[in-house]
């Protein structure tokens, strides 16, 4: 007697990943601390390299923020364009 296959509801949806986004924006960060640096005038007391490592740890931190804020605003639309399916268990043996 074969029994009527079990069906499963699922939302499928594409969701980005953070990290990437995380990298990036500490990324954004750390060019704009190199941009600081380097366009800033020039100073006795601190070399650009210092001034450099400040600005990295200074503005990567925001730039991490802005990254996840984007991941989080491209979650949240994906959420929006999700879909609703119907599973449908099949038989694991083989028709021969």
């Amino acid at each position: 007697m074969e029994q009527a296959p079990e069906l499963r509801r699922a939302t499928v949806r594409r969701a980005p990943k953070f990290v990437p986004f995380l990298i990036a924006g500490a990324l954004v960060g750390i060019l704009a601390a190199a941009i600081v640096a380097l366009a800033g005038p020039g100073s006795a007391s601190f070399d650009r390299s210092t001034v450099f490592g400040f600005f990295a740890v200074l503005l990567a931190l925001p730039g991490v923020a802005l990254g996840a804020a984007i991941a989080l605003v491209l979650d949240r639309g994906s959420v929006r364009r999700s879909e609703r399916i119907v599973l449908e268990q099949a038989d694991d043996a083989p028709s021969a």
